[in-house]
């Protein structure tokens, strides 16, 4: 492995990343040649016969087996390239016989992709073999020349590499100056050409990426399915959290309270002093379940929130955080009311995460509006380090923000201070 302290332009030549593209070079001429023939040769034959059936499962077939070479060249492209493209979605039939497998096969936009790619990739790959190749040669030659120079005078009869010749001058590479220009010519090669190398392989990384992995319509499905199950996934603990809360909170509280009251109601005739306390405790226990359920419910979703929007919601919650929290809210109006409920939640947590873990002495809230995104950033002079990556509550947090088209960055260096942004889709 080359040396992280050279320069990018001397590694260049000797990294490995650099002869594995070549390589990818080298072994794609022929594979797209082996391509391009069977491609063209099949879906002609296939297309020429549909005047009979015998023109369905040949043109399938075709359509198939350019699929198998989209195969190959993604684990090529994975393995030389390291560009790792995901399979398009198969090719499959209403009923899952041959004849709903061949409608499918022929009505797959990934199929046709493939073929494209099988007519397209072999003018290229003449192109870049001829390119890569030539400079190979002639850097790798040339910056080598005084190495090989002695083979012209003792096997050739010649002084030197014949640089012009006719029949009364010739001009040969043989004085030390002739040598050693040579030789820096080739090393200009050698430097330049891995930089063209890698221009030539990121075309080939772009059909690729293009044309042999799924469309992008595949993709935001695929997409979307993920970001519904870490909504659902949220949405089950947000309810295991919730029950809870109930069960070992309001409930006991409450059940408590009513054996309390019983007992009261047995002593009121004998003893009501004695009754009188009781019921004086089970008052105080009403009002701590109360103030836990009303907690509860400003957690799902506070009226404030409802009734007042965001500046005033996240002025209540900023005032139960355990450090100075300065709020300002920019916006002319209110998004949507799923986004705001987001937003609430995702500014809670932030700050509970102030309270808990920053060891801050201030924190500033800010959220204004740009474009069609909805900005939220919370800042603290703690102590940094926070990363999402460690997992915990920023990961989740990234993953919730993510299922709803938003994004969240953290930028926390040890010894602070931290600043998490995030944003959301305004969806007014």
């Amino acid at each position: 492995m080359a040396s992280p302290r050279l320069p990018a332009a001397v590694r260049a030549p000797i990294e490995g990343r650099t002869w594995r593209a070549f390589g990818y070079v080298l072994t794609g001429l022929p594979l797209s040649v082996a391509y391009f023939c069977f491609a063209v040769a099949l879906v002609s034959a296939g297309a020429g016969l549909l005047v009979t059936f015998l023109g369905i499962p040949v043109l399938a077939g075709a359509l198939a087996l350019c699929r198998g070479f989209g195969a190959v060249e993604r684990a090529r492209a994975r393995g030389m390239l390291g560009l790792d493209v995901r399979a398009p979605e198969p090719a499959r039939g209403r009923t899952g016989g041959a004849l709903s497998w061949m409608g499918a096969t022929l009505k797959s936009g990934a199929s046709w992709r493939h073929f494209l790619y099988a007519l397209l990739h072999m003018p290229w790959a003449v192109f870049s073999f001829s390119l890569s190749v030539a400079l190979w040669a002639w850097g790798w030659g040339l910056f080598t020349y005084p190495v090989w120079q002695w083979v012209f005078p003792m096997y050739a009869g010649q002084a030197g590499l014949q640089l012009y010749g006719d029949d009364t001058h010739s001009l040969y590479l043989d004085s030390a100056f002739e040598i050693a220009l040579t030789s820096a010519v080739g090393l200009a090669f050698v430097l330049i050409g891995p930089w063209i190398l890698r221009g030539l392989v990121s075309v080939d990384r772009l059909m690729v990426s293009g044309l042999l992995g799924p469309s992008r319509l595949a993709s935001r499905v695929t997409e979307l399915e993920s970001d519904r199950g870490v909504v659902v996934d949220g949405a089950a603990a947000d309810l295991r959290r919730i029950e809870r809360d109930l069960h070992d909170g309001a409930q006991a509280r409450l059940v408590a309270l009513a054996m309390d009251l019983g007992l009261a109601k047995d002593r009121l005739a004998k003893d009501p002093q004695a009754a009188a306390a009781m019921v004086d405790e089970a008052h105080g226990e009403v009002k701590l379940a109360l103030q836990e359920l009303r907690d509860l419910a400003r957690g799902i979703h506070p009226a404030v929130l409802t009734d007042r929007g965001l500046d005033a919601a996240l002025s209540a919650v900023s005032a139960r955080c355990t450090v100075p929290v300065q709020v300002s809210v920019d916006l002319a109006e209110r998004p949507a009311p799923a986004i705001e409920g987001i937003a609430y939640s995702t500014v809670s947590e932030l700050l509970q995460n102030v309270s808990k873990h920053a060891g801050a002495r201030r924190a500033w809230v800010d959220v204004w509006r740009t474009d069609a995104r909805l900005m939220l950033q919370v800042r603290d002079d703690g102590l940094g380090g926070a990363d999402p990556a460690a997992g915990g509550g920023l990961a989740g947090l990234a993953d919730r923000l993510d299922a709803v088209d938003g994004v969240l960055a953290v930028d926390s260096p040890p010894g602070g201070p931290t600043t998490v942004t995030a944003e959301l889709p305004w969806r007014g």
